[in-house]
């Protein structure tokens, strides 16, 4: 499949064009005379230069890797549906659907641009952090940041030190059984060619690991009130409310704190230390 040069400048040109600054969390500003949105704030949203995104749109680009593809697609908040057509614009096998597919959907990510004042993440069902609003970075760091099995936060219980810490320590034992009893559901109902019985090959060198799977225990869920120990402001008790996108399995966490409480002080106060680092 060859690249459609001219097919990808009009594809691109008329979703900018479609996008508002609000839909995409961005401010409107009072000098705006375009009816959509900037190339350098397209630039910015699908992290790559304003040069290289206006040489696309004008015809010019070399033909982008397919990890830029992905990124231009959620940088435009494109559907499943118009992501895959990116792709073949570009003479690319579209990339797989549903379960281990990275590419939020754009109601999500609606909501998620509008949730500015809280701490919020997109995750997969493996507990690989996609995307957090500024807030959600100030809570718990920036958790898109890991590579590989490190992405997901089970992984990184069992094999990195310090990675428990966030978390209070009468807690802790009953969020690895938690977190073992959610890695065995997902690994029955994927299979044992998927990525989640990969994660378990590579954590069967854990002897905690070992012994709590071999509990075969399922259906542990995790508490609506969670207990965390930041580094900066100390203990927080946050209500969580979930959402889930059914066709990608992506769960949108929601963290809020009782107003008046000194968990919701302490969340203003992360809020100003965020802007501060940001």
């Amino acid at each position: 499949m060859s690249m459609d040069r001219t097919g990808l400048a009009q594809f691109l040109r008329r979703r900018r064009e479609l996008l508002q600054p609000e839909d995409v969390g961005l401010p409107r500003g009072e000098r705006r005379r375009t009816g959509g949105l900037r190339r350098e704030e397209v630039a910015v949203l699908c992290h790559m230069s304003t040069d290289y995104y206006t040489r696309l749109e004008q015809q010019r680009g070399t033909q982008p890797s397919e990890q830029m593809l992905a990124s231009i697609a959620q940088g435009l908040h494109l559907s499943l549906d118009e992501r895959d057509h990116l792709f073949r614009l570009n003479g690319r096998n579209a990339p797989s659907r549903g379960p281990g597919s990275a590419h939020i959907s754009p109601g999500l990510l609606r909501i998620l641009d509008r949730l500015h004042d809280t701490p919020a993440e997109i995750i997969t069902e493996l507990g690989q952090t996609l995307k957090q609003t500024p807030l959600g970075v100030a809570l718990s760091g920036d958790l898109t940041s890991f590579t590989g099995p490190a992405r997901s936060i089970g992984y990184r219980w069992f094999t990195q030190p310090g990675a428990r810490d966030f978390y209070r320590r009468e807690d802790r034992p009953f969020l690895t059984r938690m977190w073992v009893s959610h890695l065995r559901q997902v690994t029955t109902l994927r299979g044992h060619s998927s990525e989640a019985a990969h994660l378990v090959d590579l954590l069967m060198d854990d002897a905690e690991f070992r012994e709590t799977w071999d509990n075969h225990e399922v259906g542990i869920h995790p508490a609506e009130v969670k207990h965390f120990v930041h580094p900066q402001v100390g203990a927080l008790e946050l209500n969580c409310q979930t959402l889930l996108d059914r066709n990608q399995l992506h769960l949108l966490l929601v963290y809020t704190a009782s107003p008046g409480s000194e968990s919701y002080e302490k969340l203003q106060l992360l809020s100003v230390i965020g802007s501060v680092h940001s």
